[in-house]
């Protein structure tokens, strides 16, 4: 008997939960009173709150001041009939789904079909019977029940949304200024130096890049020439490149790596491989960073046109000679910031007047062509630089550009661009 007992309360419970969460305002609409009755009775058994119309032109204005979630309605009533309430219904603006069943006498299976397509949910065979009523009602109840759940998780998802569109505002406002403060690493486009014309290129594919060129002064008669890719793109590797900007600045010899003190209290070049050396150890030993970065280290002597430079997995430079013709040069070597240890090897360039330099990121060589499996590759930044041969300093930079856009098909860049050209006139 306890358990009988007990079952039964949690059934009870069970079905009060229900009740609870699912119709509690019903809507009954019928021109004859004592259907309404009948019908009204039974639902205020079951617990529900009921409304009571005789014409569905009374029942419409009900709806558009109450709110309900079931309606209950006669298909056959003087005036506007239950289709043309059912109808009518539906177009009024709610919070929630109401549920609607039509009451009829009708049993055509095309009068039902034509009920299912004004909006009518179900149908109930005039006599009522309560057992059948009851039913419908907790089918109905059980679509609310998801419907209202689903509003809630949809409102959920909403404010979710919203918080997420405003920190990304925040961050969008915040990648904005980061741009402008990595563009300021790139203080100069172009310098005209007399004996050499120095024009730079940075594009990063997003806000912000892991792409880093610049030249600076070592004395009176040299000055330094870098290319940095930083692996990977976006905020970290932007936050790299500001790093190793400080270690090739020319606005702080003092703490620009590829410098050394001389006796006459100037500076001279340390060798471009000893300063790659430092740069592995720095990443390894020093910098909690997964990343690691391609680089390519010059110094030209303005009088004489030699260049001694280091490849640290970057791509090969390229020298255009002034009848066009291009030679690509430099050793490979391994990116800076993988292997412990790693050592790196200077290599020598002649330039003579009217010869020009170009360093470049992979962005430009393995740059996508309209056609998936395309790429630039070596060979066609050779045919870009003989097409552009005449063309000079900033403006070289820009015909390139729009060069590598043709033949990305005016896609997207999918990598940070940048390079560095050096045009030797030779000394004065």
């Amino acid at each position: 008997m306890a358990e009988t007992v007990q079952s039964f309360s949690m059934r009870q419970f069970e079905d009060d939960l229900e009740q609870k969460q699912a119709i509690k305002r019903v809507l009954v609409v019928d021109d004859s009173r004592a259907q309404r009755r009948i019908l009204s009775s039974s639902l205020k058994r079951w617990g529900y709150e009921v409304l009571e119309a005789e014409s569905g032109n009374t029942a419409l204005e009900i709806c558009k001041a109450e709110p309900l979630d079931l309606i209950i309605s006669d298909w056959m009533m003087p005036g506007m009939n239950g289709l043309e309430f059912c109808l009518a219904f539906r177009e009024l603006e709610r919070d929630s789904y109401g549920y609607f069943i039509l009451l009829t006498s009708k049993s055509e299976k095309d009068e039902v079909a034509h009920g299912l397509d004004v909006g009518a949910d179900d149908f109930l065979t005039k006599p009522v019977n309560a057992s059948e009523l009851r039913a419908r009602i907790r089918a109905g109840e059980r679509i609310q029940k998801m419907e209202r759940e689903l509003t809630e998780k949809n409102r959920i998802v909403s404010n979710a949304l919203a918080e997420i569109q405003c920190l990304y505002d925040t961050i969008d406002r915040d990648l904005i200024e980061a741009k402008k403060l990595q563009q300021s690493l790139v203080k100069e486009t172009y310098r005209n130096l007399g004996a050499a014309e120095i024009s730079l290129l940075l594009r990063p594919s997003g806000h912000v890049g892991g792409d880093l060129v610049g030249f600076f002064p070592i004395n009176k008669n040299q000055i330094g020439l870098f290319s940095i890719d930083v692996s990977g793109h976006g905020i970290s590797s932007a936050m790299m490149t500001a790093r190793l900007a400080g270690f090739l600045s020319g606005g702080t010899p003092e703490q620009n790596l590829a410098l050394t003190h001389n006796d006459n209290g100037g500076y001279s070049a340390r060798s471009p491989a000893k300063v790659a050396e430092h740069l592995n150890h720095l990443v390894l030993k020093e910098m909690d960073t997964e990343h690691y970065f391609t680089l390519l280290l010059a110094h030209l002597d303005l009088k004489t046109g030699q260049v001694t430079a280091t490849q640290a997995g970057h791509p090969h430079p390229a020298i255009q000679y002034p009848d066009g013709s291009v030679d690509l040069c430099g050793q490979g070597g391994l990116p800076i910031g993988l292997v412990p240890d790693a050592t790196y090897d200077d290599f020598q360039i002649e330039l003579s007047p009217g010869d020009r330099l170009f360093l470049m990121s992979d962005g430009i060589t393995e740059c996508p062509g309209k056609n998936e499996n395309d790429m630039l590759d070596e060979s066609g930044i050779i045919e870009l630089l003989k097409r552009n041969s005449a063309i000079r300093g900033p403006n070289f930079l820009e015909s390139l550009m729009w060069d590598l856009d043709a033949y990305a098909g005016n896609q997207e860049f999918p990598d940070d661009i940048s390079a560095v050209l050096l045009e030797f006139n030779g000394p004065d």
